[in-house]
């Protein structure tokens, strides 16, 4: 009996189990202990293996690319760095695809490895007629590859906790926005952009589907209230910065979507389901479809809006609903290491208010402690005649909330311009419903005490 090598499997087979190895420390723990460069054939595989168990050992989370850099530098073999070179960049292309298949097939190939070497241990042992032995080396085989993440360990995961790429993020189109959220919105990320109806929240939610398109993401936008194709128009608005009824008027508008469609460097799928008739469940599984039947695996996923999604279990209270589809989506979006953006409303009292805070939001206040990002848009009648609103960060999981920025709307082709940051006391008829006076505070205290609760949660 002799160990067998991964070549059976192929290249992209290998190229894949070393995606996973590079980008899920969850998995590279629970592989490390059958984990052997020796199970590959090719030279810079090898390399590459070596350097993962070696970085693991020593700070116990998967390796940088920063550090491969380094590491590939002090190879003397000029065509050997050019070739590992080319596999890395191979495996880190691959670490963003659904990678299950994969853990789980490599996964099985390890441990059987394992297995069959403890049992040509076995042979020599059986001649000694050592019985224990051969129970001991069999039970330790056994127990590779079981699964032993017990969590985030305060004294050795130091470095986990302080890469750069432990969040993912997909910038905002504000640059103001991605100031205080560390870059945007991130994967497991819950983000609630709420207002009044008709107020522009789902705007707001096409704006940043586009620009992540524009930035060569992935995404898909679930449609709960619109069709398919009118939110389609949507997008051909904001694109092509012309209202859809501009837009027909013109001899060439369909060339004119094409090619501004075409020259996307990321995708767009847009999924219309009937208010209250679809559930987190069969999203899910048309997500699952997406990436059988078309190889498309979101990179951010718009829900419009959560509100209207069916909760199976049907609870009593609609608030207890309402919660239930919240945690499933934050679940959900924990699950998939996606972001999940959704609009939601405000109740009558907050429609009232120039800034809405979060005691405004319809149905279940709940959702702002699920939520990781949540952010108000206010729009009184004045407002929206003179195409203006108000952007409000109610909860802000990565810098400082309590944030107003002033924006120029316009809901004719989805176009906001944040204008910039405004104090709550420079705007009249600050929420008159609020018990607590925010002009009693000064302006230079106010921008003082966040300037010290953002260095505070850095």
């Amino acid at each position: 009996m002799t160990l067998t090598s991964l070549d059976k499997y192929g290249h992209s087979f290998q190229i894949k189990a070393i995606a996973a190895l590079l980008s899920d420390r969850d998995f590279l723990i629970e592989i490390i202990d059958t984990l052997s460069p020796d199970e590959f054939s090719n030279t810079a595989h090898k390399w590459i293996i070596e350097e993962i168990i070696k970085y693991f050992k020593n700070y116990n989370t998967t390796i940088s690319v920063e550090v491969l850099k380094i590491e590939l530098k002090k190879l003397n073999n000029e065509i050997l760095q050019v070739t590992i070179k080319e596999q890395l960049k191979e495996a880190f292309e691959s670490a963003d695809e659904d990678l299950k298949y994969y853990k789980e097939e490599f996964a099985k190939f390890s441990k059987n490895q394992k297995l069959k070497e403890a049992l040509i241990q076995s042979v020599d042992l059986l001649h000694r007629e050592d019985y224990d032995g051969i129970r001991g080396v069999i039970a330790e085989a056994m127990k590779a590859g079981e699964v032993k993440n017990i969590g985030h360990d305060l004294k050795k995961d130091i470095e986990t906790r302080y890469r750069d790429d432990e969040r993912k993020v997909i910038p905002f189109p504000w640059t103001q926005f991605n100031d205080i959220t560390q870059g945007g919105y991130g994967s497991g990320d819950l983000v609630l952009i709420l207002g009044s109806p008709g107020g522009g929240k789902s705007w707001t939610c096409v704006s940043m589907a586009v620009h992540a398109v524009q930035l060569g993401f992935k995404v898909v936008y679930y449609t709960l209230e619109l069709g398919e194709s009118y939110v389609g128009k949507r997008f051909d608005a904001y694109l092509s910065q012309t209202s859809t009824e501009d837009l027909q008027k013109s001899s060439n508008w369909k060339q004119k979507i094409q090619k501004l469609t075409s020259e996307l460097p990321g995708e767009l799928i847009i999924k219309a389901y009937p208010p209250r008739k679809v559930s987190l469940e069969r999203i899910e599984a048309h997500l699952e479809q997406l990436k059988n039947q078309n190889n498309f695996i979101p990179d951010v996923i718009f829900i419009d809006y959560l509100d209207y999604v069916q909760n199976k279990s049907r609870r009593k209270e609609r608030k207890e609903d309402i919660d239930d589809v919240y945690v499933g989506a934050k679940s959900l979006a924990v699950e998939l290491q996606r972001p999940i953006i959704s609009p939601s409303q405000v109740n009558r009292m907050g429609a009232k208010d120039e800034i809405i805070e979060g005691d405004k939001v319809a149905g279940s206040y709940d959702k702002q402690m699920i939520a990781d990002i949540s952010i108000s848009l206010s729009r009184k009648r004045k407002d929206k005649l003179g195409g203006k609103g108000r952007y409000f960060f109610i909860k802000n999981r990565y810098g400082p909330d309590g944030m107003t920025f002033a924006a120029d709307i316009d809901l004719n082709v989805g176009n906001i311009t944040i204008l910039g940051e405004v104090d709550v006391e420079d705007t009249p008829e600050t929420n008159n419903n609020s018990q607590f006076n925010n002009n009693s505070i000064s302006s230079d205290d106010k921008k003082a005490m966040r300037k010290a609760l953002f260095n505070f949660q850095q």
